[in-house]
């Protein structure tokens, strides 16, 4: 509400400036009209302003001034060739045109400019493209590495040292099971940075206030502007609040499922029966299940199915079929 007010303050200020200034030149209708349209366009255009970025506006300031840098050092040797009024055509068109050039491409050149990259340039940091940064869960699961492999991902890969230390930790835990999994992690992390076509490299930032290891995850992606690979379904919506993109490696996997359409054959095993009576369950090679009509009496064998139908949940994909006998 508060913000609403403050945008018809604007608008009456620029036209209470107006007719001020109409009373002073004796045409106060004018001035009227001229402050009312000042103000409405002050208000529309600083609410377009609000939808674009930061480094969007500051990239497009700065190509506007090289593009008048550039057309004003083209037209000052013109100045002395040319008439007077060819030159004010040429000065017009060439500022007009660079300038609006500079700008566009400014603003579309800037998009990446943020004010912890703009700070990280300050230091003597690179400011990167495309980089992108690996978290514990997406490290020990290891599919990443076999997706890196076959040149599906591209750009630079920054692994944290916080990240490092938590995998160490969890190397050196008195549980096998973690023990087990954060070698598995070490020895993934070994295999990425051993690849050829992928650029690694391991940043010392870290944000001693901050306890938690996916909020640094979060706060270092900002810091970098970068993405962040991730299979942890928490840190993927912790990330997408605060504006920070993610890649889930689960969500690849399910997009990338073979597809199975209603009417195909299957040949299938039949694993264990279903939750409804009669029913048989089978798998795909992914890890799709398969739930069958009247395929009870099958378990422990290999039948001809035919796709009913395919449901998607939130889960997974599910298939429903029946016995190609039956059929």
């Amino acid at each position: 509400m508060l913000y609403i007010f403050a945008r018809i303050a604007v608008a009456i200020l620029f036209t209470t400036v107006g007719y001020l200034y109409g009373m002073k030149y004796g045409s106060t209708l004018y001035g009227v009209i001229a402050g009312l349209f000042f103000g409405i366009f002050s208000v529309l255009v600083e609410s377009r302003l609000k939808r674009i970025s930061f480094g969007s506006i500051l990239g497009g300031l700065l190509g506007l001034g090289i593009g008048l840098l550039y057309a004003n050092l083209l037209l000052f040797p013109l100045r002395y060739i040319v008439t007077d009024e060819a030159w004010t055509l040429s000065s017009f068109v060439l500022n007009t045109v660079l300038g609006f050039g500079g700008f566009l491409s400014g603003m579309s050149k800037g998009k990446n400019f943020t004010i912890p990259a703009i700070m990280r340039l300050f230091k003597g940091h690179d400011m990167e493209e495309d980089l992108k940064i690996l978290d514990t869960s997406v490290i020990i699961d290891g599919r990443i590495a076999d997706i890196m492999e076959v040149g599906f991902l591209e750009g630079t890969f920054i692994i944290p040292q916080f990240i490092l230390q938590e995998l160490q930790h969890i190397a050196d835990s008195p549980d096998p099971m973690r023990r087990a999994k954060g070698r598995r992690g070490l020895d993934i992390l070994h295999r990425i940075q051993k690849l050829s076509n992928v650029k690694v490299k391991i940043v010392e930032e870290d944000f001693p206030r901050i306890k938690e290891v996916d909020s640094k995850l979060v706060a270092l992606a900002r810091l970098f502007n970068a993405k962040v690979i991730t299979n942890d379904f928490n840190l993927n919506k912790v990330a997408q609040v605060q504006g920070v993109s993610v890649l889930n490696i689960n969500e690849l996997a399910s997009v990338i499922k073979p597809v199975v359409l209603p009417g195909e054959t299957l040949n299938l095993f039949i694993v264990k029966e279903g939750k409804e009576y009669n029913q048989g369950v089978a798998y795909l090679d992914d890890g799709t299940m398969v739930v069958i009509e009247n395929a009870r009496k099958l378990i422990g064998k290999n039948a001809e199915i035919v796709v009913t139908s395919v449901l998607q949940t939130t889960a997974g994909r599910m298939i429903f079929g029946k016995l190609k006998d039956e059929e």
